[in-house]
């Protein structure tokens, strides 16, 4: 896949020039159906704090430098950043979205990806000092909202997913962001059907059913298996296991409780600067807080040992993918029959 790459293609984005028109259509909130004004409390969380090293080659090939994927532009004119952003903005307004990353990714934040900082009609970044793991990415943006909106009903994105059917899938984060709103002890994520026995996502293992929404029932979740054997994904496959996406819903009370009960040192290293929200010291006490978080993984340390309710809602005739490897995204391109500017 490396050896299609034009030279001239490749010369215009490695300087930041768009180049072509996106592949997939954009599609704009007021046509989807989406009501994203009607429940002011839903708040949305987009991880870009990665650095995708397995993606590193193709990236670099690409850029010519080791920008991390989320800043790549792999299916068409727009980053995956971007693409999740639009994604996201289907269902929750800018101004309550949230994408947590890294401060020396500042230089990738352009103006053409997020606008004018502090704008309403533009997310809030929040940037972390250093990377301290999936844990502080996800629980750092949950104190943040919280001193803002105790209240508040959080969605999680990755921001490396490739998902075809976005209105679809903001449609079921509806659906589940209604539920977690009157169940607010719940966390939930969202499983899509597997079309093989891929041993490099995350699985979930459905449990008994525990509730229904519009779009289907909620199940208890079994258990997690992590990157599994060959057998083991096989044997998920075969018993009705899903493909974990990492896009979770869940109030910002149940996060942070989580949080406190399965990776303590770092919540009370983050409730900490609940005394300094939205005042000119915020900044400078999470890199206070920094110096001493501890390093944990969200997924290992905290849903596979929460004590709290989780669930898992199936998203059935999903075309998703986690772009995290050269080979996934050349699948994904020719599966699609798409070609990006810099093939």
């Amino acid at each position: 896949m490396l050896k299609m790459m034009r030279t001239a293609q490749h010369s215009a984005i490695r300087h930041g020039a768009p180049v072509g028109e996106p592949i997939i259509t954009k599609t704009s909130p007021q046509a989807t159906g989406l009501d994203r004004t009607g429940d002011s409390r839903l708040w949305a969380i987009v991880l870009a704090g990665g650095q995708g090293v397995r993606l590193r080659p193709l990236v670099s090939r690409i850029y010519g430098d080791e920008r991390p994927k989320q800043y790549a532009a792999l299916l068409d004119s727009r980053t995956l950043l971007e693409h999740t952003l639009d994604r996201v903005a289907l269902l929750v307004e800018p101004k309550r979205t949230v994408v947590v990353t890294m401060q020396d990714h500042d230089r990738y934040m352009s103006r053409y990806v997020l606008g004018e900082a502090d704008s309403p009609s533009h997310p809030h970044v929040l940037w972390q000092p250093e990377d301290r793991g999936t844990a502080a990415g996800v629980l750092l943006p949950a104190h943040w909202i919280c001193a803002r909106d105790p209240r508040a009903v959080v969605a999680v994105f990755p921001s490396d997913h490739f998902i075809r059917e976005e209105a679809a899938f903001m449609g079921y984060v509806a659906e589940i962001a209604a539920f977690v709103g009157h169940h607010r002890e719940w966390i939930v994520l969202l499983g899509v059907q597997p079309t093989d026995a891929e041993t490099e996502y995350g699985w979930i293992e459905p449990g008994e059913r525990v509730a229904w929404t519009a779009r289907g029932p909620l199940y208890r979740i079994r258990r997690f298996e992590e990157k599994p054997s060959c057998h083991a994904a096989t044997s998920l496959l075969t018993s009705g296991g899903l493909w974990n996406t990492f896009v979770l819903v869940a109030s910002v009370s149940a996060l942070i409780k989580a949080g406190q009960e399965c990776v303590p040192d770092l919540h009370d290293r983050l409730a900490y600067l609940r005394a300094f929200a939205g005042t000119e010291h915020e900044a400078w006490a999470i890199r206070q807080a920094y110096t001493c978080v501890p390093r944990a993984n969200f997924s290992r340390s905290v849903l596979e040992v929460c004590p709290g309710p989780l669930a898992v809602a199936k998203v059935p005739g999903l075309s998703w993918c986690d772009l995290g490897t050269p080979a996934r995204v050349a699948r994904t391109l020719n599966s699609l029959g798409m070609s990006p500017p810099w093939a």
